[in-house]
């Protein structure tokens, strides 16, 4: 096998500051499209089925994508970056046009045109971490990647709180801070993508490798049929981590879609009708889920460390359980200040969800497949987010008495069971442990 070459820690750095725009923009998503929701006359049960957009263009666009990367090869343009340029383009149109909504299903619609340009982006970004870094360098590679996630979303989140204070008023349907946040984001998105592109060259595969790809037949149903033989020799530890995963993403939505309403009743006693509490309970969780990234980006870099002294395993379970307990607190949390205190735990849960699992399989996968693959651990997060979204109304509604308040505890409980599942997944024994 070739010997990838050490990349030193600001090349690394540099790879990946494209995460950043693309993080901002979900961390729009997590905090700024609920309460536009909101604004334009959503009803409690309607919001989950609302978000179907960023699972379905997951699970549709990330292994598809992920396929036709790696299959690909420009002398010029490369394997991964073309991609995030298709991505980042389109979601920073999309941003621009997202504030001019004027009802509630055109937000929705252009939810769908920024979840796909977001998802097409950041599919390539884990697969570009497998293909320029060795086992030693890929810790660092995805917790960088952590890093940027906070750092994207903290900016996304300060947004909704300062922006409201600078930018007063309405403009048409929603409040002129919507646009700010917005135009912002669609600059930091295309702009970090743009340093990314010109500050990484990416490995050019081998003479056989080039004869392979160039050999190989092309149809529309290619993708589709590679996803469904990828899934069909998928790695054992790969479906074990799924069933980690369908606990802790659909705890995260239930989280997502709920803080802003959970903090209106515990501080303000509001619910979306008292706009004027409304907007600054928007603003207020804003700030705080702003705090959890940058507890994200603070942590980041330690959980590498230790990663490698106790197992990715461990670290993964451990933080569940602090996020797990900060879910718990929050909704009866009367106290602004100490809001930040219970979500704190979350923020390094938030950090090691953004890197730790993928070095749990990272070297069970052939790097022939790194894009496929990176893809499928997309559907894993997708699909208990599609069933969050067709089946959380109703239990909101019949079994929580449509409080957002008991979703977020109903989401605690859930990542109490995903650290259990953690703790029961089979990891592959590293060399020196084999011969021993």
């Amino acid at each position: 096998m070739m010997t990838k070459p050490k990349l030193s820690f600001w090349q690394i750095l540099n790879m990946n500051v494209g995460f950043f725009g693309i993080q901002y923009s979900f961390g729009l998503q997590q905090s700024a499209v609920t309460p536009i929701y909101d604004f334009l006359g959503a009803s409690p049960d309607q919001i989950p089925l609302l978000h179907l957009a960023g699972p379905v263009t997951g699970l549709l666009i990330q292994p598809i994508v992920g396929v036709l990367s790696d299959k690909t090869w420009s002398p010029r343009f490369g394997r991964r970056k073309p991609y995030f340029l298709i991505g980042a383009i389109l979601c920073s149109l999309t941003l621009l046009a997202f504030p001019f909504s004027s009802s509630l299903w055109m937000a929705a619609g252009l939810l769908w045109i920024l979840d796909a340009g977001n998802n097409t982006a950041m599919e390539p970004y884990r697969a570009l971490i497998a293909d320029k870094l060795d086992r030693e360098q890929q810790p660092l590679g995805f917790q960088m990647q952590s890093f940027f996630a906070g750092l994207g979303q903290v900016l996304a989140n300060l947004s909704l709180f300062i922006f409201p204070l600078i930018f007063i008023g309405t403009t048409g349907s929603l409040p002129n801070w919507v646009y700010a946040s917005f135009f912002l984001g669609a600059f930091c998105s295309i702009a970090s993508i743009l340093w990314s592109v010109y500050k990484t060259d990416e490995t050019p595969p081998t003479e056989t490798e080039l004869v392979k790809l160039r050999g190989e037949k092309r149809s529309v149903f290619g993708p589709l049929t590679e996803i469904f033989s990828a899934i069909k020799d998928m790695p054992k530890i790969m479906w074990q981590l799924a069933l980690v995963y369908l606990f802790q993403w659909y705890a995260l939505f239930c989280y997502w879609q709920n803080s802003s309403k959970s903090v209106a009743l515990s501080i303000w006693n509001a619910t979306p009708e008292n706009t004027e509490a409304y907007s600054e309970a928007v603003s207020l969780t804003g700030l705080v889920n702003g705090w959890y990234n940058v507890v994200t980006f603070l942590v980041a870099f330690s959980l590498v460390r230790f990663a490698k002294k106790y197992s990715p395993k461990k670290v993964h379970a451990f933080c569940l359980i602090l996020s797990a307990i900060g879910f718990l607190a929050f909704p009866h949390i009367n106290d602004k200040n100490l809001l930040f205190f219970a979500i704190t735990g979350f923020g390094i849960g938030w950090a090691s969800m953004m890197g730790i699992p993928y070095l749990m399989i990272v070297s069970e996968i052939p790097k022939e497949r790194y894009g496929v693959y990176m893809g499928i651990i997309n559907m894993m997060i997708v699909i208990p987010m599609i069933f969050q979204t067709v089946s959380f109304g109703y239990i909101l509604k019949n079994f929580l008495g449509n409080d957002p308040r008991q979703a977020i505890t109903f989401a605690g409980v859930l990542l109490i069971v995903a650290s259990a599942c953690t703790l029961l997944i089979k990891t592959p024994l590293k060399p020196e442990e084999v011969e021993a």
